[in-house]
C-alpha cells in the first residue's frame, strides 16, 4: 500500500484538495493508498480547509470538510513513501527538514502532468482561482495514479 503526503504552504487549499482528489481517484481505480496532507507553515493548524476551496471542491463531489490543517514535520519523511509538494518553495521547505540518511522521494505535483507545461499549482488563496487549482490537481492526480500503477 502506498502512503502519500501532499504538502502546500498552509494546508487549507491545495494540499487538502490534492488529498481528497487523489483519494477519490485511487478508490475508483481500486488502488489501496493512505493519503494525508500538511502545510509547511503553522498558521492554520487545526483549521478546516478554506471555505471557498471547500465550496469549489464540493461542486466536483470532493468533500474537504472532515480535513484539518497540520504542519509538516521531519517525522513525515519516515511516515510516508512519497511526499508531493505543490510548488518549488514548498519542496525547498520540505527538503530543509529531511533527516540525514533519509531517501523518501519528494516530488512536485505537476511533475505528474508534464503535458500541461505547468510546474506548480498556483495557490488559490492568493489567486482566487479555485477551479484552476482543482483542474491542475485532477490532471496531476491521474498522472500520479498512472505512475503508481506502472
Amino acid at each position: 500500500m502506498h502512503k502519500i503526503l501532499f504538502v502546500c504552504l498552509g494546508n487549507i487549499c491545495r494540499s487538502p484538495s490534492a488529498e481528497a482528489v487523489f483519494a477519490a481517484k485511487a478508490k475508483s481505480a481500486h488502488l489501496p493508498v493512505i493519503v494525508d496532507s500538511a502545510g509547511t507553515g503553522n498558521w492554520h493548524v487545526g483549521e478546516a480547509p478554506y471555505g471557498p476551496m471547500q465550496a469549489a471542491a464540493k461542486l466536483r463531489n470532493y468533500d474537504l470538510s472532515p480535513l484539518r490543517a497540520r504542519q509538516f514535520t521531519a517525522a513525515d519523511f519516515n511516515g510516508f513513501d512519497l511526499i508531493v509538494a505543490m510548488d518549488e518553495a514548498n519542496l525547498r521547505d520540505i527538503e530543509r527538514l529531511r533527516p540525514a540518511g533519509n531517501d523518501t522521494p519528494v516530488t512536485l505535483m505537476m511533475s505528474y502532468a508534464p503535458e500541461t507545461g505547468v510546474t506548480a499549482v498556483p495557490d488559490p488563496y492568493y489567486t482566487r482561482d479555485f477551479d484552476a487549482a482543482l483542474d491542475l490537481i485532477e490532471v496531476a492526480s491521474e498522472g500520479l495514479l498512472a505512475t503508481l500503477r506502472a
